[in-house]
């Protein structure tokens, strides 16, 4: 784990990343947006969850395929699905001392929203340890895995991807980062199924079931290195 040695920056997706997917958050989210596009496109609801799992897979989020397909404004759509019940997460000052503990900036690179990433992390305890928050708006609502939005994340945190971290649960939304140079680390525990088509090894420099077992392990390294 040497590299880590290096790094000066870390970056961490949101969702199912600074809370492990075990809570359902999203689930509300993914509930809500069928919800709205039943209501919004005059469709049943199972064909409302078709098409909502179809541009996901297609577009990489749900929006990005009702603008490209339904020329549909983003706004009302990320208001309505993100509103929800946040209570279900509770403070974790193991991980905020973690956060906290590693040596440099910390950002959240989200498919979501600025305002679902305070919401999410403020419940947590953590969302005053990170410095910004790069949200699909900041993307212009191109969603990750596009490649085009990497290097605008980059740029807006004033990043060297050579000493960054990147921490995420899909799988699909690393290989972009590698590409930058980025260190990228998967979060996911060993039985959950892998979203979208495989992706490469060499995409993915490091594994982890979930947040707190890589931070960990990052801090005792350091630490070691240090001492």
């Amino acid at each position: 784990m040497d590299e880590f040695s290096e790094i000066n920056s870390w970056v961490f997706d949101l969702d199912n990343t600074l809370y492990p997917a075990q809570h359902n958050l999203f689930a509300q989210v993914d509930t809500r947006m069928t919800a709205f596009i039943q209501d919004a496109l005059s469709v049943s609801r199972a064909e409302a969850y078709r098409l909502q799992k179809d541009y996901l897979r297609d577009y990489g989020t749900t929006l990005a395929g009702l603008m490209n397909r339904h020329n549909m404004a983003p706004d009302a759509f990320l208001d309505f699905v993100h509103d929800i019940d946040v209570s279900v997460l509770a403070p974790d000052t193991a991980l905020r001392d973690m956060i906290d503990a590693l040596p440099g900036r910390k950002f959240i690179f989200t498919n979501g929203t600025q305002d679902h990433a305070a919401r999410v992390a403020s419940r947590l305890g953590i969302y005053d340890l990170f410095h910004d928050v790069f949200d699909i708006v900041s993307a212009n609502y191109v969603p990750k895995p596009n490649a085009q939005i990497y290097p605008a994340m980059l740029a807006q945190f004033g990043i060297d991807a050579a000493r960054s971290a990147f921490f995420e649960d899909m799988a699909r939304n690393l290989p972009p980062a590698r590409a930058l140079g980025m260190t990228t680390i998967l979060l996911r525990a060993p039985d959950t199924p892998e979203y979208g088509a495989p992706v490469a090894p060499e995409h993915i420099d490091h594994h982890a079931p979930d947040v707190k077992d890589i931070l960990a392990r990052i801090l005792n390294h350091l630490g070691n290195a240090t001492g």
